[in-house]
């Protein structure tokens, strides 16, 4: 949860967790190769308001807030980067937002629409402040912000916390108060906020320069949702939450379900986080250790969403969405409106889908190791608001398979009988006592089921 009534101040503390909390608590560590992060749990919820050093990294002291929070549900929306990169402007805003309108996915809860890297020119103003690529922008960002605000949405723009960002366009390193105010007079909603430069940064961890666009934000007055785009380095679950409304939790996406970039590697932990080409079975995979740090107020962000840009099958981009929505990541479609299919349209409107992901409890799925099959069949299961669960059943091998288990071997479960309903068949398969079996799931498939 980020403060946003005070400044955010650095503090150290080590050795075991401080504060009240500290009673009756496990402690359980994470080495590293600088160090052992120290991390409490209690009752299996991570208490990450206290932690000692991770690799540099100061412990966060948080603000209090007094304003209103902004990330109580993850965030959905559209981001430009993945169809267009740098190659859109005023017209193609313009367009993306008439589009969330006109498609009902507005309706559905896409309210921010962000414009990624390539909106400004090469050097700032006179006056230091970035500035927009007039020949993209003639009438300039505010005045495109409130065009977006008058169809209902919200508008977020783009910067770095380094010299420069991933385009060689200024950052905002060094210049985080006046950014922040310039973003503020344009009306602007939301930052998602960069780490590329940063070798020009000199030492300050990403941290450091992170939690200084925190307090510019928190002192231009105006409520924006603070993005970070740091791809898992430093695990930033352990601190994020501190200064963020959301953070990325890895390497950045790709258009693939199966295959990953070389390099890349498959946990949340690894060292070589992986900058970019993950695939959204290993983004999964990555959660399996984090999940359980997802709470209200600020979210793991597994990137954005490649439905639509036409590199996966129906099944696939039913299985990414579903898992995207009960691990809490945030929502953000990236594929341009125009060219989304009528079933991938159907898929990221899918509202039972999408309510799983803005359900009041804000508790993610866990993956449950003992009845799932590494390579060929994973369950994930949480908890719902209104003593409710969700499971999902995802067919990860090349054939269709079946599935069954009892009630008791699934963490979380105490009853004997629960009603089942198929989310993605939208079909109630009525009341399952002691077990419950699935028939005929097919490869990459995944079934999602609400149980009460």
């Amino acid at each position: 949860m980020r403060g946003k009534g005070g400044e955010i101040t650095n503090s150290t503390i080590s050795g075991t967790c401080p504060g009240p909390r500290n009673q009756q608590i496990n402690e359980t560590e994470y080495p590293t190769s600088a160090s052992l992060a120290l991390i409490c749990f209690k009752n299996r919820f991570v208490d990450k308001m206290f932690f000692s050093t991770l690799i540099g990294l100061s412990l966060i002291a948080p603000a209090l807030s007094t304003s209103q929070n902004l990330a109580q549900k993850p965030q959905m929306g559209w981001n430009t980067w993945n169809d267009f990169k740098y190659a859109y402007n005023q017209s193609v805003i313009e367009t993306v937002a008439e589009g969330l309108v006109s498609t009902g996915l507005s309706d559905a809860g896409y309210k921010y629409l962000v414009l990624d890297a390539g909106w400004q020119t090469l050097e700032r103003a006179a006056d230091n402040r970035q500035q927009a690529n007039q020949t993209k922008f003639p009438d300039g960002i505010a005045a495109l912000v409130s065009k977006i605000h008058k169809l209902g949405l919200k508008a977020g723009i783009y910067s770095d916390a380094g010299i420069y960002d991933c385009g060689f366009y200024p950052g905002s390193y060094g210049y985080e108060e006046l950014d922040a105010q310039t973003y503020a007079s344009w009306g602007i909603d939301y930052l998602k906020y960069d780490n590329c430069g940063s070798f020009h940064a000199g030492i300050l961890s990403p941290y450091d320069r992170y939690a200084t666009m925190a307090n510019a934000l928190v002192a231009s007055g105006r409520d924006i949702f603070y993005s970070l785009c740091q791809w898992g380095q430093e695990y930033p679950w352990f601190w994020a939450d501190q200064i963020s409304d959301s953070y990325r939790m890895s390497g950045d996406i790709h258009d693939e379900f199966i295959k990953d970039n070389s390099g890349v590697c498959k946990t949340a932990y690894c060292l070589n986080t992986g900058y970019a080409g993950v695939s959204v079975l290993t983004m999964i995979r990555k959660m399996r250790e984090i999940s359980l740090f997802q709470a209200p107020g600020s979210w793991a962000d597994m990137d954005m969403l490649e439905i639509g840009l036409a590199n996966m099958t129906v099944h696939e981009e039913q299985t990414h969405m579903s898992f995207w929505s009960a691990l809490k990541s945030p929502l953000i479609i990236g594929a341009a409106i125009e060219k989304l299919s009528n079933s991938s349209l159907d898929i990221l409107r899918n509202r039972e889908i999408i309510a799983l992901n803005q359900d009041d409890m804000g508790i993610a799925v866990s993956y449950q190791p003992e009845i799932s099959k590494e390579g060929s069949l994973q369950v994930w299961a949480g908890p719902l608001s209104r003593n409710r669960h969700v499971m999902l059943v995802f067919n990860e091998g090349a054939s269709i398979t079946n599935f069954t288990t009892s009630w008791n071997s699934m963490k979380g479960l105490n009853g004997k009988s629960y009603s089942v309903r198929d989310v993605w068949e939208a079909k109630n398969l009525g009341k399952m006592t002691d077990k419950i079996t699935l028939g005929s799931i097919s490869t990459h498939q995944t079934k999602v089921l609400v149980l009460s």
